[in-house]
């Protein structure tokens, strides 16, 4: 399945995070008044050209609509954002459903741009992280994304009913301001880059193998240095034998004082 209308890419078919358009660069410049869900909804599907039905199928998986929402791997708010994620798409409070579902939409128009439009491999990227997909050459054969990209499609394919909740969307707390720049600053930005071209090279498969080889290494390590240390004790001590032994009495009267 593919979508249209998506945001341009550069020449490599990956999209740059880009400053959010419109008043300032950040979503909570955005924030005037009190907006329900579903409004919220329909604005981040009109603002990135995202089906809002696969929106809200992505904030159903995700989290169920809490915007409370909190994972074991520290994922936040509706749109289950993570830290790093949310700082480089201009959120600056993750548990603030507009900033969160802003940014969660901005974000999955980046995969379908980078995936042409595939809702799979788009859904598969924002579970999994779009180096597994490349590592792989499609879906991971991760059950949990597996599972994960048949879920949102269903759910998108069928339709999803919206709590009927509304929200202040000003600019509250966990904000710096209405027209505060939220893009992550140039030392940010390159470290992200470098830290990309990193994950691409080693991923987390083979840092779990490195780590496994360097163990067996200090332990190959340990054990011929003990190994070592025990064929030292053993010469001192057959030296130390043998000393007594040529010295003993007994053995000088037994060979007649000759040694």
């Amino acid at each position: 399945m593919r979508v249209n209308g998506i945001q341009s890419t550069d020449g490599t078919g990956a999209q740059a995070v880009a400053a959010v358009t419109g008043q300032g660069g950040d979503f909570s410049s955005y924030l005037q008044t009190t907006a329900s869900l579903e409004a919220i909804f329909e604005e981040a599907s009109k603002t990135y050209n995202v089906p809002k039905n696969l929106i809200k199928a992505i904030a159903k998986a995700e989290s169920d609509f809490r915007p409370d929402a909190t994972s074991k791997a520290g994922a936040q708010g509706i749109m289950q954002l993570m830290p790093a994620t949310a700082r480089e798409l201009g959120v600056k409070d993750s548990y603030d459903p507009y900033q969160n579902i802003m940014g969660g939409t901005k974000y999955i128009s980046q995969m379908l741009a980078k995936y042409n439009g595939d809702v799979s491999l788009a859904l598969a990227a924002y579970n999994a992280g779009s180096n597994n997909v490349a590592k792989y050459g499609g879906i991971p054969p991760f059950k949990e994304t597996q599972n994960y990209v048949v879920k949102v499609t269903q759910y998108m394919n069928e339709g999803v009913a919206v709590p009927n909740a509304s929200y202040q969307v000003n600019s509250g707390a966990g904000t710096a301001g209405n027209n505060s720049v939220a893009a992550a600053s140039v030392e940010e930005a390159e470290e992200n880059y470098y830290q990309d071209i990193l994950d691409q090279l080693f991923s987390y498969e083979d840092y779990l193998r490195f780590i496994e080889m360097y163990t067996k290494m200090q332990e190959a390590q340990q054990e011929k240095e003990e190994k070592e240390q025990e064929q030292q004790k053993d010469q001192s001590d057959s030296i130390y034998t043998y000393q007594e032994i040529k010295y003993s009495p007994a053995v000088m009267n037994l060979l007649g004082g000759n040694l």
